[in-house]
């Protein structure tokens, strides 16, 4: 990951997925044919019953996708850690299954007790509801973002070598930006990110404050 460059967009960054996670009983219709009002609702119930039971010690809980495609858009794990071991909620760990690595080494080395790593074991609509029933959904400026503004869920996107005037920030009512306070010349580096920072710093992301991240949190 010190090699600078860039690579393929992966469909974490919002390569279409929908096929794999079409609900059950509409695989198999024809193409122009949309599912009816009440299966939609059914799948719904069923996804917000399924993740209730994965987190049954969870009065509240935050949720957490800690992975980006692109190494300089993804918050450091050394900073992920920090933050959580400021929250006093249960955390849960979201991501596709190559995330699962990544959310193993926060889970083992936080302090906090109360955190589950369930990347890879989710299908789209289940993390939809998990993330709708979070009091804070933490993400990078990537697809999880984009997920918890459709669904208006509280959001606090964190930007390391991207910034928001580039038109892709958070939707939802109860959104938080973080970003550097640091006036660096090198950011933005790119619209998308590369696989290590150019500059072989990356202050755009060590100079986050943790406290700015629990603003979001702490007004939930």
């Amino acid at each position: 990951d010190q090699v600078g460059g860039s690579q393929p967009p992966s469909p974490r960054e919002g390569e279409g997925r929908t096929g794999r996670y079409a609900p059950d009983g509409e695989r198999g219709a024809e193409p122009n044919q949309p599912p009816s009002r009440n299966a939609a609702r059914s799948d719904s119930v069923s996804d917000f019953e399924k993740v209730n039971a994965m987190h049954p010690d969870f009065k509240k809980y935050v949720c957490i996708a800690p992975a980006s495609v692109w190494f300089t858009k993804q918050f450091p794990k050394e900073k992920w850690i920090e933050l959580i071991d400021e929250l006093d909620s249960g955390v849960i760990l979201l991501g596709a299954a190559s995330d699962h690595e990544l959310c193993e080494f926060i889970k083992a080395n936080t302090k906090l007790q109360k955190i589950i790593n369930l990347s890879g074991k989710l299908s789209f609509l289940e993390s939809a509801a998990l993330m709708k029933g979070a009091v804070m959904n933490y993400v990078n400026d990537s697809a999880p973002m984009h997920m918890a503004s459709a669904l208006n869920a509280p959001v606090t996107a964190i930007y390391c070598s991207t910034v928001p005037a580039f038109g892709f920030g958070p939707l939802s009512d109860q959104s938080l930006v973080i970003e550097t306070k640091e006036a660096l010349q090198c950011r933005p580096c790119g619209l998308h990110g590369f696989k290590a920072c150019p500059e072989g710093h990356f202050k755009c992301a060590y100079s986050i404050e943790i406290n700015d991240l629990k603003k979001g949190i702490s007004n939930s």
